[in-house]
C-alpha cells in the first residue's frame, strides 16, 4: 500500500480588529482597548486566561496607538529608555516576571519613564495585579493601582467564533454544524478551542480524512477516555 502523502498548509494567526469577534463575554474589555486615549494614568492591565485572546487585543490596540509590543521576559536586556521614547508600549505576559528581580526593576523604570513622558502603557497578564507575587514593592503599587480590563471567559456565541476562527487561520474549511458540535461538548475554554481545532488537523492530515462529526466524535471520545484513566483511583496511586 502506498504511503499517505500529506500536506500541512501554512497557520496564520490573524490578529486584526476585524479578526476579533465581540460577544457579551469580551465585550467592555474591547470598548476600554478602543478607548485607550482615556485611560487612567495613561495605562491599563488587561487579564484573562491563557488563550483568550490578550495577544490579539495587544495588537489591535498596537495598531490604533502606534504602539510596540515586547514580551516581558525580554525586559532586562532591552534598553528601557528607548523603549520609553517610543510613547507607546505593550509588555505582554508581565504577571510571569514576578520573582525576577531584573525584569521587575526593568518594568518599574520603564514605567516611570514612559509614562513620566506621556506614553501609554498596556500590561497583559493571566490574572489582576494583586494576584502578582512581585518583590519590587515601588512596583507592586504601581501596577496595583493600574486600572484593569477583564477578559472573561467565552459564552457559546464566543466559543463558536473562536473555533471559526482557529479553522479559518489553519485554512480549514468545515460545516458549520461541526461548530455547533464542538462547543456542546468541549471545554468552555479559548484554550480547548484551539487546541481541538490544533489536534483535528494533526488527525485529518495524518489518517487521509475529512475533518467531520465523525472525526471530532473520536477525538472527543479519546479525550474523555484518557480524563478518566487519569482521574481513576488506580493511576493517582500509582504517581
Amino acid at each position: 500500500m502506498a504511503e499517505q502523502l500529506t500536506f500541512a498548509l501554512p497557520h496564520r494567526t490573524a490578529r486584526g480588529r476585524e479578526d476579533f469577534f465581540v460577544s457579551p463575554a469580551n465585550a467592555l474589555a474591547v470598548a476600554t482597548i478602543e478607548g485607550w486615549a482615556h485611560w487612567p494614568q495613561g495605562k491599563l492591565v488587561l487579564v484573562g486566561p491563557e488563550g483568550a485572546g490578550k495577544t490579539h487585543l495587544a495588537h489591535v490596540w498596537a495598531d490604533l496607538a502606534d504602539a510596540r509590543i515586547v514580551d516581558a521576559g525580554d525586559l532586562a536586556g532591552a534598553d528601557i529608555p528607548a523603549l520609553a521614547r517610543l510613547r507607546a508600549l505593550a509588555v505582554e505576559d508581565a504577571d510571569r516576571l514576578a520573582g525576577d528581580r531584573a525584569c521587575e526593576e526593568a518594568l518599574f523604570h520603564l514605567h516611570n519613564l514612559l509614562l513620566a513622558e506621556g506614553g501609554v502603557l498596556l500590561l497583559t497578564a493571566r490574572r489582576a495585579p494583586r494576584g502578582w507575587p512581585l518583590r519590587l514593592a515601588d512596583l507592586k503599587s504601581r501596577v496595583e493601582g493600574t486600572a484593569t480590563a477583564t477578559l472573561a471567559p467565552p459564552d457559546d456565541a464566543l466559543l463558536g467564533a473562536l473555533l471559526v476562527k482557529q479553522f479559518a487561520d489553519r485554512q480549514l474549511a468545515i460545516a458549520p454544524p461541526l461548530v455547533s458540535y464542538l462547543v456542546g461538548r468541549m471545554e468552555r475554554s479559548s484554550a480547548a478551542a484551539r487546541d481541538i481545532v490544533a489536534a483535528l488537523d494533526r488527525r485529518a492530515l495524518a489518517t487521509g480524512r475529512r475533518i467531520n462529526r465523525t472525526l471530532a466524535a473520536e477525538l472527543l471520545d479519546n479525550r474523555d477516555a484518557g480524563a478518566r484513566h487519569m482521574s481513576s483511583p488506580r493511576y493517582r496511586d500509582s504517581s
